[in-house]
């Protein structure tokens, strides 16, 4: 991307969009973060499962994946970084982020940092704001 003015509030818009979506994921209130999706938009946070489409569909995918801590509760901060952005014909935005997860266990100072991924997304932008229209995620480690 050109370093314009505009592009440069654009990428600014859009971090600050980041910064909401991941605090609500890491804050468990799956609701308020799929709502930063469109209403038929597409979430594979593996690649080893299936895409799911629709809101509805992403809060449920969040509550069966987050299940796997529920004995032993966690804290997890999804730390982006790297946000390269490339407008597409249609006005939408591609977005390809680099992500580290970090998990904080109870009584331990240091963090788990794993898995490095790369988050692929197409964002939408209008007068409401942005919204994901797709999310996929790689993860380093599968090459």
């Amino acid at each position: 991307m050109n370093d314009t003015a505009t592009e440069t509030g654009l990428y600014a818009r859009v971090q600050h969009f980041y910064a909401h979506q991941m605090q609500a994921l890491d804050g468990g209130r799956f609701e308020e973060y799929a709502l930063t999706f469109t209403e038929t938009g597409t979430f594979q946070h593996s690649p080893s499962v299936e895409p799911v489409r629709g809101r509805a569909a992403i809060v449920a995918e969040l509550v069966r994946f987050h299940e796997r801590f529920a004995e032993a509760p966690v804290q997890r901060r999804h730390w982006f970084n790297h946000i390269a952005l490339t407008p597409r014909p249609d006005g939408s935005v591609r977005s390809t982020v680099y992500t580290l997860v970090l998990t904080v266990r109870p009584g331990r100072r240091e963090p788990e940092i794993a898995p490095s991924c790369v988050v692929h997304d197409v964002l939408e932008t209008d007068g409401d704001g942005i919204r994901t229209r797709s999310r996929s995620i790689t993860h380093d480690h599968l090459g």
